[in-house]
């Protein structure tokens, strides 16, 4: 290698690096993805297991009043730890008919207004599916009130266990 070419590249600056356009890049594409993100929110229900019926109390677990939605996959129906089966809903041509069921459960609410409990319980091979929809079933309804929809508490303490 000659001196002339030792010389040239000894003499030779780096280039300096332009970011100015890659900054306006993420100046603009960072807002814009923050905008458009979707942040997942989770919901979280408490259960509980339903009462054990031979556990001793402080009541006659007779005289205690527990509704039951008991879940199969022909029906449902409705039950009272007192008065034994109280309305048995069947399927409809869509499936487990829950219109139904929400418009029983808002007759026995305002029969039983301090009642907050309630069981769901589920025969085998029921679907996650139905065990959702009947939780929110359960637990509110959407009520017409001066030209605007309220969502009223129904049962919010649900326990869940399996149907006899």
């Amino acid at each position: 290698m000659s001196v002339r070419a030792r010389v040239r590249r000894a003499h030779r600056e780096t280039p300096e690096l332009n970011i100015t356009a890659f900054m306006n890049l993420m100046v603009v594409l960072i807002p814009f993805l923050l905008l458009s993100a979707v942040f997942s929110q989770l919901s979280i229900l408490e259960l509980n297991l339903p009462p054990d019926s031979k556990s001793p109390s402080k009541n006659d677990p007779k005289k205690v009043r527990n509704f039951e939605v008991i879940v199969r996959s022909d029906r449902l129906i409705v039950a009272d730890t007192i008065g034994g089966v109280l309305k048995v809903i069947k399927n409809n041509r869509d499936g487990h008919d829950f219109a139904a069921l929400s418009d029983f459960l808002i007759k026995v609410k305002t029969r039983f207004p301090k009642k907050q409990n309630i069981s769901i319980l589920l025969e085998p091979n029921i679907e996650y599916e139905l065990l959702v929809k009947s939780m929110d079933t359960v637990r509110s309804v959407d009520v017409v009130e001066a030209a605007s929809v309220v969502k009223k508490e129904l049962f919010p303490l649900i326990a869940i266990g399996d149907a006899p």
